[in-house]
């Protein structure tokens, strides 16, 4: 396990990141990501595996990291996941533009938007009008203060995991921020 001493800012906030499992999960996972990067991509199907490994002991927060440079539809694809968050439907928006990373045009993202049941009226205007855009530049900017400088990076209870995300190498991680931290001999913590 490698971890830096960087740490995520702002910490997890259950009003406005996207969690999925329990609030008290000893272990909080944190990917900064980009729907159009293939290693993120990748991991997608690395978390989901280690998600279901570790069942409640973990909870999962995905914030947006698009590198727009070099994946022009990183930033619409994050803004559709944030309009269809806003109808109740992050976490299947997310699943879908990770599934379909080769399809993130406009066209493919409004028919993502009528797969899901939203209303694709909204959500195609909410794209139009970047609704979204400073929800997405408030999660850029967090990971670049937290030192993030590519895509995917995680962080597991708010410090960066500066290792492998390989299924092995996660779930090792989580188990050692999972373990009680040793009471000194004779002392309190």
């Amino acid at each position: 396990m490698v971890m830096s001493g960087a740490g995520l800012s702002p910490p997890v906030d259950e009003r406005r990141d996207h969690i999925l499992g329990p609030r008290n999960a000893p272990v909080t996972l944190v990917e900064y990501g980009d729907y159009e990067c293939p290693y993120c991509g990748a991991a997608h199907l690395i978390v989901n595996q280690v998600l279901r490994s570790v069942g409640d002991n973990v909870r999962f927060v995905f914030r947006h990291f698009p590198l727009s440079q070099i994946h022009p539809h990183a930033q619409k694809a994050a803004e559709a996941a944030e309009a269809a968050g806003a109808q109740g439907k992050f976490w299947p928006m997310h699943h879908l533009l990770y599934e379909n990373q080769r399809a993130l045009d406009i066209p493919s993202l409004l028919a993502y938007a009528d797969a899901l049941d939203l209303d694709v009226d909204r959500f195609a205007q909410e794209l139009a009008s970047d609704v979204h855009a400073a929800r997405v530049r408030e999660d850029f900017m967090s990971g670049v203060r937290s030192g993030v400088n590519g895509t995917p990076t995680f962080f597991i209870n708010g410090r960066r995991h500066d290792g492998g995300y390989d299924p092995q190498t996660l779930l090792a991680a989580i188990a050692a921020a999972a373990a009680p931290t040793p009471t000194p001999l004779g002392g309190r913590r």
